[in-house]
């Protein structure tokens, strides 16, 4: 595959939860990623993209992982057929009481799919111990200790916490306390424990096999995966367990206030606070950044391209005082109040922030360096940065002198006369697209703008007039059809872009109103949605056929498909 800025492409964003079969186990997986990959190429595009897929902790939040390394064992494919050695017998004994039906309707229920697969792995585990050893397992096992031996003590005491990921609530509430723990164990409850960490491992070496045959499968059918790296990781992860001096954890890393996002009130007050822990970058210098080498090395296993959420963290990042479980505390506070609560601490930009010369030169120089570690351990690894917010003017000049391709949402990318940007105009090294997973699709827009009255109405009918003004065309209004006079013009354009990726969210792709995530909010709904129907089917009704007959005719046109 050609992956150079020099040829454009086209693909489609899917988060792999939200991904539908006929044989699922009520959620997306390599199996329905396969089928996603032979859709999307017949369809014209060239690229998936994917949210992250590291395993996730109780808020089942992919940007939230309990490690920076270990994959998720939902995206694991278990069926008679899959990779590893699971009988029809081992299956069906598990299956016998769950409402298969029932589990693929609806969103994702995250506790019963994962005690499901959990079962299922623990079923192959047993097999494959009555076997031969395994070469390949064991040359696994090696070549990534140094990050699967403290992943599978975490998640052998998470498990034995009750699955629940807060150390800071365990017996063994740090790592020299867990080890501690271990050494006071008789020789039987250490060898039942360390088979357990060995199941642990076999997950992750299951999971990595078949993430690369998936990685090779696209590259067959000329499809690139582009995979996902959070800038932080989880409080409550593997990674702050076993190396809390790498991490400030007293601070709690965010995005500063946003009015755009008018579903959460504390967004549009103080800011989004992730809880995820700053970085001791002068700890990590010690050791040659080796926490974030191995990082990078293992999402280049099995993408081709890879995107870094929140890329500007690496310059600075915003920092809240406090834990987001203090957020409802502060929410109506007025600023001299929070002040009195947090000892005179308050959210701010660190290391420093932006309103000096000086300080931008510092901010540009140190996330150089940071990146310059990323970029060298990706090799031939394409990176793209999520660059967007509030955003320092000598990022995205440095990201271009690095070879990052940045973002342009065309609704946002604008003159200083708030004109949008043209297409034409846009960087060849950028990434055109109208939505990522945090915001509303399109179809939702139009609904909130013209067919209800909601709170976001007037953003709703702005952004939307911004897009007919990037695309050339008369501003939308009531009378308007969504499919036909709105739908058809936008992709073209954003298609023709000069961008070197035109990405499309599948719901807008689909025309869908549904929504994978509200930033700052915690909702049963983030993170757990679907589509409304299996891969195969995606398109069976007549009225989306001809729409995503159109798209094909859009993209060859436009010179993304070959």
């Amino acid at each position: 595959m050609n992956l150079t800025p020099n040829e454009k492409l086209a693909g489609v964003l899917a988060p792999l939860f939200a991904l539908r079969t006929e044989t699922d186990l009520g959620i997306g997986d390599v199996a329905a990623l396969r089928e996603f990959i032979i859709w999307s190429r017949a369809l014209g595009f060239r690229l998936v993209q994917l949210l992250p897929i590291n395993e996730t902790g109780g808020d089942n939040s992919p940007y939230n992982a309990i490690s920076s390394r270990a994959l998720d064992p939902t995206t694991i494919h278990l069926a008679p057929g899959s990779p590893i050695d699971l009988s029809d017998a081992a299956i069906n004994e598990v299956l016998l009481a769950v409402d298969l039906p029932a589990l693929r309707r609806g969103p994702v229920h995250y506790d019963i799919v994962k005690s499901i697969k959990k079962k299922l792995l623990e079923r192959a585990f047993a097999s494959f111990q009555t076997k031969s050893p395994n070469d390949n397992f064991n040359a696994f096992c090696s070549a990534e200790q140094s990050w699967l031996e403290s992943y599978t003590l975490f998640r052998v005491l998470m498990e034995q916490n009750g699955e629940r990921e807060t150390w800071d609530e365990w017996p063994q509430s740090s790592i020299n306390a867990a080890h501690q723990w271990l050494h006071s164990l008789g020789k039987d409850e250490r060898e039942r424990f360390e088979e357990r960490r060995q199941f642990f491992r076999y997950v992750q070496w299951v999971a990595y096999e078949q993430w690369r045959e998936v990685k090779r499968f696209a590259a067959e059918h000329d499809v690139a995966l582009m995979g996902d790296i959070p800038f932080g990781v989880s409080y409550y992860s593997a990674d702050v367990f076993a190396h809390p001096e790498s991490f400030a954890l007293d601070w709690s890393g965010g995005a500063p206030p946003e009015p755009y996002f008018k579903d959460d009130e504390f967004t549009q007050k103080w800011g989004q606070n992730w809880g995820i822990p700053l970085y001791h970058w002068s700890e990590m210098r010690t050791n040659n950044f080796a926490w974030w080498r191995q990082r990078v090395r293992g999402v280049k296993e099995i993408f081709h391209i890879f995107r870094i959420d929140h890329v500007l963290g690496f310059y600075r990042i915003y920092a809240f005082p406090w834990r987001p479980s203090r957020n409802v505390e502060i929410l109506p506070l007025t600023w001299e109040e929070m002040l009195a609560r947090t000892g005179g601490r308050f959210p701010h930009f660190t290391p420093r922030d932006d309103q000096s010369w000086e300080n931008c030169e510092q901010n540009r120089r140190e996330g150089e360096e940071y990146l310059r570690v990323v970029l060298e351990e990706a090799g031939a690894t394409c990176v793209v940065g999520e660059d967007l917010g509030t955003v320092p003017n000598y990022v995205r000049p440095n990201l271009h002198s690095l070879g990052i391709a940045g973002f342009k949402i065309p609704q946002w990318e604008t003159f200083p006369d708030q004109q949008p940007v043209p297409g034409s105009a846009y960087e060849r090294l950028s990434v055109a697209t109208f939505a990522t997973h945090d915001h509303k699709p399109l179809r939702a827009l139009w609904e909130d703008a013209f067919e209800r009255k909601t709170e976001s109405s007037a953003q709703a009918r702005h952004d939307l007039e911004q897009i007919a003004r990037f695309a050339n065309v008369p501003l939308p209004n009531e009378y308007k059809s969504y499919a036909h006079d709105f739908y058809p013009v936008i992709f073209e354009v954003l298609f023709r872009s000069d961008s070197w990726l035109a990405i499309v969210m599948i719901t807008d792709l689909l025309g869908r109103k549904d929504r994978f995530n509200v930033p700052g909010t915690a909702t049963d709904s983030n993170w757990s949605r679907r589509l409304h129907t299996t891969v195969r089917k995606l398109g069976g009704g007549h009225a989306l056929r001809e729409q995503l007959r159109l798209v094909r005719d859009l993209l060859q046109r436009s010179g993304r498909t070959l």
